[in-house]
């Protein structure tokens, strides 16, 4: 396969994700996320927020959201916190 096909490896640093889903989910759902923090906005959906350890991770997540059967509206993976203030 050539090298331009292939897709470069996501960098170690992008490990945290929020994931927003259509509806409110209550806490007791916590458990079930592995560890993902939920929380109820303001305009009536869930926020998911945690680590993910590697794709193959995000992806089981995913189809736990699907089994779920709720919308999936958005997932950014962000940049975990150093503790330093930004520039």
């Amino acid at each position: 396969m050539s090298d331009a096909f292939r897709m470069p490896p996501p960098p170690a640093d992008l490990a945290q994700y929020q994931i927003r889903l259509q509806g409110r989910l209550d806490d007791r759902w916590e458990t079930w996320f592995d560890g993902f923090q939920l929380t109820a906005e303001s305009d009536g959906t869930t926020t998911l927020s945690g680590p993910v350890t590697d794709q193959a991770a995000l992806h089981g997540l995913l189809r736990r959201i699907g089994d779920l059967g709720v919308t999936l509206i958005s997932i950014n993976a962000t940049l975990p916190s150093t503790g330093e203030p930004d520039e």
